[in-house]
């Protein structure tokens, strides 16, 4: 009898989490169907999305609001595809905020295929009350971090700790000498990688800091090569933003490439997000900068209950990786912490990585639960 899922994902990061689990579902059960949402990775592996995600891609209060008509007309799309399929299981993954109004449509439409979400949303850092709140629309919940279980257990709430999927996605795998030769990228000039971001917001508020940083650390480090890769959602923009740009440079896309360019790479400089973690594993010294609207900026520190926001520094309670945030997000901050990283300044982050449970499989557990979690259904 065919398996069929519904997989969600509402933007990049998520996209290459469903991208994994694919390629699990269909080693652990070959007659699967997988159909869905998703981007570049998901349909290279194999998934006709409903919908380009490219609307989704959007962070921010009020940078939301001028996408909002093209949101729900998705939603809309959604539901009905859900209705003609009628899959064993429905996942969404990521995106809590868009991926909580899914499961509650569904559920207000009476749909009982049992839900999950990949990727608790982070109660730890702000909202606990959002700990009681998913278990009245999802059936179960994929958790990253191993602390994570222990916020939803006095509610009731199924979770699995699965690990976090980055660790196994090759990250540390990539090829320099290849990366160099095909690129053309002499070997006496140092590779440095500047990733602003998997959205248009992002690449709006950053890139053009992080181009200017760069001139600057130009003027000491002329052996600087400058290698961005980046997602097929913000490829045109930043190609568009960059086509002037005196600095010796070049836009990859796609993960190989990105890891490969990894591999090749003395420092980055990088938005807020799992591509630390992804620099982490390749061993790229790098820095986290991020900026957005003043106002949702200033009511997400509100909110915020922790001290930092990239997930190694929280893990080990100190500053391991530089976090250059909203007003600290300078071009001549980052031109200085750069310079540091540069000079070797050391980033030790083997014992925060281990707690993300490195050396197993978590695509391969989320892929075991989902279909165990349809045939109990």
């Amino acid at each position: 009898m065919t398996f069929k899922v519904y997989l969600i994902a509402g933007e990049p990061s998520g996209d290459l989490l469903g991208a994994r689990v694919m390629t699990a579902l269909k080693k652990l059960s070959p007659d699967v169907q997988i159909f869905g949402v998703g981007g570049e990775s998901m349909e290279t592996a194999g998934l006709k999305s409903l919908f380009n995600i490219k609307d989704l891609a959007v962070m921010g209060l009020f940078e939301v609001i001028p996408h909002l008509p093209k949101i729900l007309a998705h939603f809309v799309e959604i539901q009905a595809d859900i209705e003609r399929i009628k899959p064993d299981i429905i996942m969404t993954i990521d995106s809590y905020s868009f991926s909580i109004r899914v499961h509650k449509m569904l559920k207000r439409a009476n749909c009982s295929i049992p839900h999950v979400h990949l990727v608790a949303p982070q109660v730890w850092a702000w909202n606990k009350g959002r700990a009681k709140k998913i278990g009245h629309f999802v059936d179960h919940l994929f958790c990253l971090l191993p602390n994570e279980p222990g916020y939803f257990a006095p509610y009731g709430m199924p979770t699995t700790f699965v690990g976090h999927p980055v660790i196994e996605g090759g990250a540390d795998k990539g090829d320099a000498k290849a990366f160099r030769t095909k690129h053309n990228i002499p070997t006496d000039k140092r590779i440095i990688c500047l990733l602003p971001g998997s959205r248009s917001n992002e690449i709006n508020y950053l890139l053009k800091d992080f181009m200017h940083a760069t001139e600057n650390l130009l003027a000491t480090n002329p052996d600087l090569f400058v290698v961005i890769p980046t997602v097929q959602t913000v490829q045109d923009k930043i190609t568009q933003q960059t086509k002037d740009w005196a600095v010796p440079h070049i836009i990859v896309t796609g993960e190989k490439e990105r890891y490969d360019a990894f591999a090749a790479s003395v420092a980055a400089i990088a938005a807020s997000g799992t591509v630390s973690l992804e620099l982490a594993l390749a061993g790229v010294p790098h820095l986290i900068a991020y900026k957005m609207n003043p106002i949702t900026a200033a009511l997400a520190r509100r909110v915020l209950k922790i001290k930092y926001v990239n997930l190694l520094n929280l893990l080990e309670n100190t500053e391991i990786i530089p976090e250059l945030l909203q007003e600290n997000c300078t071009v001549p901050k980052i031109t200085e912490t750069m310079r540091l990283l540069l000079q070797g300044q050391n980033q030790d982050t083997a014992h925060a990585l281990k707690q993300l449970g490195y050396n197993t499989s978590p695509s391969e557990k989320v892929a075991e639960n989902l279909i165990k979690l349809a045939r109990n259904a």
